[in-house]
């Protein structure tokens, strides 16, 4: 007769790690969410003007905002 032995600890670790692993891609997201907004508004508010001055169309604001969230 053959038993299996089932190894709570291992059991417990795998939960934690996945739990964790969410946990922290969830910050990541809420991170990258919060620097996209931030970017957005700063160059929102900036004058045509001024953005000229950055070399960057009124357009461009959303890719801009976008690439840094991604970068964060």
């Amino acid at each position: 007769m053959s038993y299996a032995i089932v190894d709570q600890r291992t059991t417990f670790n795998t939960e934690t790690n996945g739990l964790t692993a969410i946990t922290a891609r969830v910050k990541a997201a809420i991170e990258r969410n919060r620097v996209y907004r931030q970017t957005q508004r700063e160059l929102s508010l900036l004058t045509d003007r001024d953005l000229a001055d950055l070399g960057i169309a009124r357009g461009m604001i959303n890719q801009i905002a976008r690439d840094a969230a991604r970068a964060a």
